[in-house]
């Protein structure tokens, strides 16, 4: 394998299909191997260039093969699917890959070292157990629901729901007290995991020069901090706060031909965690200050006068976003203009 020049790897869990090619592209083999084989191919192959896309586990084989000398191209999966012919199989994958590779303009994503992974782990685990939790209280409403007890939205209204199976006028089935007893011990226990998360979150804002930073921002917190320091590559690497916003998906749709320029929704098909935790806080900005009953007399008050709320969210959130990209590329807090 001394003559393998890009060694393109179609992953999964078990077994992979690898696909070696020469110099100039012609495939040298294709085959499939398993785990333990893959980790002696990559042991024995002289440094090449290894392309997979990027998918789960590419980071961890992407450090492991960078541990052996390699150049790693990790490609986003939308730019290696032009490149598969005719039916979808894992050779047609793994030759794609190749293909992809050597292509001069494609776009590639940056390994993530395994503190930067662990910082995404952390993330998802606070947003499964939010929603676990949030799962639980809406089950546990429609079932009250039923025998005539309606209660408040969200993990406050929650709080009077003990009292009120408890009291022994209320007329409640003992077989329902008992498994609404169950639905409330088990949101406590997850509200005090989530909490505990979220304190971690605050925790790391009083060391973490960067993420104490980002809070600085306003509509921009522990929770939203950590998402941009967890799933965001080095800010170095967009070329302006524009691309950044881009790659979020916080810009329009475009459907333009013909030198006529035609705009729609935003794309969605960037970073979904970070653009909606900045949808979410471009909102709180918007409420406190339609709350106020004054507009201000700036950008966001004359988009507001003329732009509905999510619209104009969306706009205050690209433009938090390039905000976010001129403060960590500068090394610079937030400062109002």
């Amino acid at each position: 394998m001394i003559d393998v020049h890009i060694l393109a790897i179609d992953l999964a869990k078990r077994s992979f299909q690898v696909c070696g090619t020469a110099l100039g592209g012609a495939v040298l083999f294709n085959r499939m191997v398993s785990r333990a084989k893959l980790e002696t191919i990559l042991r024995e192959q002289a440094p090449c260039i290894v392309a997979m896309e990027a998918c789960a586990t590419s980071h961890f084989w992407g450090r492991f093969a960078e541990s052996l000398g390699h150049e790693v191209r990790l490609i986003p999966p939308i730019y290696v699917k032009p490149f598969v012919k005719r039916q979808k199989n894992d050779a047609a994958d793994a030759a794609a890959i190749a293909e992809a590779a050597l292509r001069p303009n494609i776009h590639y994503v940056a390994v993530k070292s395994a503190e930067h992974q662990a910082r995404a782990v952390a993330f998802r685990t606070h947003q499964s157990f939010v929603g676990q939790r949030t799962q639980l209280i809406n089950a546990l409403r429609g079932h009250l629901a039923e025998f005539g007890f309606v209660v408040a939205q969200g993990p406050t209204g929650i709080k009077a729901v003990g009292g009120m199976i408890n009291n022994d006028v209320t007329q409640v089935p003992d077989a329902v007290r008992d498994i609404a007893h169950l639905y409330l011990d088990q949101i406590a226990v997850l509200t005090q995991k989530i909490d505990e998360l979220h304190f971690k979150l605050r925790a790391a804002t009083k060391v973490d020069d960067a993420m104490r930073r980002l809070c600085t921002v306003p509509g921009v917190g522990p929770v939203t901090a950590d998402a941009i320091m967890a799933f965001a590559p080095d800010f170095r690497a967009f070329a302006s706060g524009r691309n950044f916003a881009a790659w979020l998906g916080l810009v329009p749709r475009q459907r333009s031909t013909g030198g006529k320029t035609r705009l729609g929704g935003v794309s969605k098909m960037g970073q979904a965690d970070i653009r909606k935790l900045l949808i979410f806080g471009a909102m709180s900005r918007i409420r406190w200050i339609i709350r106020r009953g004054v507009m201000p007399d700036n950008w966001l008050g004359r988009v507001l006068g003329r732009k509905p709320r999510m619209v104009a969210a969306v706009a205050l959130a690209n433009k938090m976003a390039r905000t976010i990209w001129a403060m960590m590329t500068r090394e610079q807090n937030y400062r109002i203009a």
